[in-house]
């Protein structure tokens, strides 16, 4: 299973004019387990999920998010943010055992 954790994206556009707001999704690969499930074998799958998601622009925080196991696997953020300068948008998505990801990308304002 530790193949299919990680591997973060962002969708945004690159570009926009100033004020003109845009829309930035995410998508993580993360089982979302609870704890509370057992494999065929009638073992118990370990809990494991994204617990916080941290968004910055250009270093200025956006969003901090607290998650639990009630999100849904490989879950999936939507957001819309006002273009008001260029810079990078970057996302650090860390789990409860001990996982860390990171992804940026770049918006140019016109």
């Amino acid at each position: 299973m530790a193949d299919n954790i990680g591997n973060p994206m962002i969708r945004m556009a690159n570009s926009a004019k100033k004020g003109e707001m845009v829309e930035v999704r995410s998508l993580i690969m993360n089982p979302m387990t609870t704890g509370l499930t057992k494999d065929k074998e009638g073992k118990p799958i370990p809990a494991h999920f994204i617990q916080t998601v941290s968004v910055t622009f250009d270093g200025a925080k956006l969003l901090d998010i607290d998650w639990s196991t009630a999100v849904s696997a490989n879950p999936y953020l939507a957001f819309k943010m006002r273009a008001e300068k260029s810079g990078t948008l970057k996302m650090v998505w860390k789990d409860n055992q001990n996982g860390v990801w990171s992804a940026e990308s770049k918006l140019t304002v016109s």
